[in-house]
């Protein structure tokens, strides 16, 4: 096995396939990444045999076919800290030769019929997504999941895969971020009353490799996997078990509720000014919504006070509800600060209701006393 490369563009594929395979593990042979050439190009594999990435490297002269395994540790390094812009990798019997114009690095390998293989993409069920929808859903669901918890399986987000729409629903337990966006079944995939739950570690690694366009990209749910195809990069992730909670029942469905309408970065602002007094054991800040007016309030006893008053299009009875500042933070930070937000609030006990026009809605339980 002999290819020539252009060290930026093979360095690049090369880090995406290394984060898959484990710092530690029982098998050596899966702290490698895996090198295929072949007359079709170069294929880069890892797994830790829970997530399994085949990543198509660019900018790659195949001079004679064949595989080899690349420990990832030397590898990086040499591909992050060499100055040639061009790089030789070959397979000597059983070691490996790296060489540039100015520099030549040697080191063991293993064989690498011992590699796991990694599957291929080859369903003819699976919903066809923009890659920037897919990038925003996970974007705006990821970092309401808890990895920590033991009752239901919410370290990851859920997937609900329908006719015309994907769902994706992130919870811990105190707050709820859920998006839908229009997606096209092909082949009548549809993964139904199934819990087709994404570990946070795999939809972290899915984001890396979609490109923020509108190139289409393919996902099915397989059985207890997932498996995620972009034009260079395919992801196979094994599904989380166990029960998620019924969200729908968290999400309010209220009538006749006041509705307020802000620009997201102009209360965001606010927050970020009131959560100054703010501590670990402090989080609360106190929403008042009156005469036009929302006041943001917060007080900790060995930090101080904050009071921010800003007008809104509010005139009903005075509502106070205290409410997680960290939370609340959490959904604007993932808004353009131009973007419309639209709150629902019905009493000081009751769930807040943050949506967007774009399928967003995010539920935020406020603070009991």
């Amino acid at each position: 096995m002999k290819i020539t490369c252009d060290r930026a563009a093979f360095h690049s594929a090369y880090q995406l396939a290394a984060t898959v395979a484990p710092t530690r593990s029982p098998k050596s042979i899966l702290q490698n990444v895996k090198l295929e050439a072949t007359e079709q190009g170069v294929v880069l594999t890892a797994t830790d045999l829970k997530v399994g990435i085949r990543v198509e490297a660019s900018g790659v002269q195949i001079e004679q076919p064949g595989s080899v395994v690349l420990p990832v540790g030397e590898v990086n390094s040499i591909l992050r800290e060499s100055t040639d812009d061009q790089l030789t990798i070959e397979l000597k019997d059983t070691s490996i030769e790296i060489k540039g114009e100015h520099s030549r690095f040697n080191m063991p390998s293993h064989d690498p019929a011992e590699f796991p293989a990694v599957a291929r993409f080859e369903e003819e069920k699976y919903h066809s997504v923009s890659s920037r929808l897919l990038k925003e859903v996970i974007r705006r669901t990821l970092f309401a999941t808890d990895v920590e918890s033991t009752r239901y399986a919410l370290g990851g987000v859920l997937l609900e895969m329908g006719e015309q729409s994907i769902i994706a629903v992130g919870t811990d337990g105190r707050r709820l971020a859920k998006m839908e966006v229009p997606a096209v079944a092909v082949g009548g995939h549809n993964t139904g009353e199934s819990s087709t739950i994404v570990p946070t570690r795999s939809m972290q690694l899915i984001d890396k490799a979609l490109a923020d366009n509108d190139t289409e990209i393919d996902i099915a749910a397989r059985g207890n996997n997932v498996m995620v195809r972009t034009p260079s990069v395919t992801i196979t992730a094994r599904l989380l078990e166990g029960r998620f909670p019924k969200w729908r029942d968290v999400v309010p469905r209220r009538i006749n509720m006041p509705r307020i309408e802000f620009e997201a970065g102009v209360i965001f602002s606010a927050l970020r000014q009131a959560s100054v007094v703010t501590s670990q054991e402090s989080r609360g800040i106190e929403f008042t919504f009156e005469n036009g007016n929302l006041i943001m309030s917060g007080t900790t006893a060995d930090v101080g006070e904050a009071r921010v008053e800003l007008p809104i299009s509010y005139d009903g009875e005075m509502i106070k509800l205290e409410l997680d500042h960290r939370f609340v933070s959490d959904f604007f930070r993932v808004l353009d600060s131009d973007r419309v937000v639209t709150l629902e609030i019905e009493n000081s006990e009751a769930a807040a209701l943050f949506t967007t026009d774009d399928g967003y809605s995010y539920v935020v339980m406020p603070l009991s006393d």
